[in-house]
């Protein structure tokens, strides 16, 4: 998570995903992937976990045959096993860090994450360090115009959300994480068109980041969402909008 709100996490990393769909795309087909063979099978409705992948390849505008060609591979026989790790660490200003990865090679993995901590202020910490500050989440984004707030909000907590927040441009509803769906199947019922819909490591405190300091955890975190393992990428900066366009421009 980005900034002082989660939507400003998902622009962020939206801006980085329009520059790198290629990229991207193969990221979302090795989660497809590794969903269909440990998650349940090709079927979504019987898969859960894939349906959040789904989900996130829809959000990335992937397209459909890609979609299709990253199941009827996974639903093969054989293939590649990917296993699933999370490192955590420190980027500059003592910033919480946690990486997410997905790989077919862990010892190949795990030198170069830590290379592009080292190389950049950060440092990686052993097991456990930074996760206790960070909650699961769901969070669906839904775009404002032309949606009522009150309606809003009657049709998410029928469904079990926990709460929702005006951002403006953007509604941002928080739910747990088993029933993220559920709200998602609420919202599509009553043709309420979503920005995203995924599941989210939530800090529990942030830590302010100004000035030249930006630059520095922002660019830390743009060469870990680059790499071709990484999947995610949370922390707890607390970054203003404006330092935020600053760095973008």
């Amino acid at each position: 998570m980005a900034g002082h709100s989660h939507w400003a996490g998902i622009k962020h990393k939206k801006a980085l995903n329009d520059a790198k769909k290629g990229k991207v795309f193969t990221k979302i087909a090795a989660l497809i992937y590794s969903a269909v063979k440990e998650g349940g099978g090709p079927d979504p409705d019987m898969n859960p976990r894939l349906r959040l992948v789904l989900e996130k390849g829809r959000a990335a505008n992937m397209p459909k045959d890609n979609v299709k060609r990253a199941i009827d591979k996974a639903a093969g026989v054989g293939g590649v096993a990917y296993e699933q790790n999370v490192y955590e660490g420190y980027a500059p200003c003592g910033v919480a860090i946690l990486i997410e990865t997905l790989t077919d090679n862990g010892n190949r993995t795990f030198p170069e994450i830590r290379k592009i901590m080292d190389s950049r202020g950060g440092n990686l910490g052993s097991p456990g360090c930074v996760a206790y500050m960070f909650t699961m989440k769901g969070i669906i984004v839904v775009n404002a115009e032309g949606v009522d707030e009150d309606e809003l909000m009657d049709i998410i907590l029928e469904a079990g959300a926990e709460d929702m927040e005006n951002l403006g441009e953007v509604y941002q509803i928080t739910t747990a994480p088993d029933v993220l769906l559920d709200v998602k199947a609420a919202l599509d019922a009553k043709e309420i068109k979503t920005e995203s819909c995924e599941q989210s490591m939530i800090p529990s405190t942030t830590v302010p980041v100004e000035g030249a300091s930006v630059e520095k955890v922002l660019k830390l975190i743009d060469a870990l969402e680059d790499h071709d393992d990484v999947q995610n990428v949370y922390a707890n900066y607390d970054i203003s909008d404006e330092d935020m366009a600053k760095f973008r421009a």
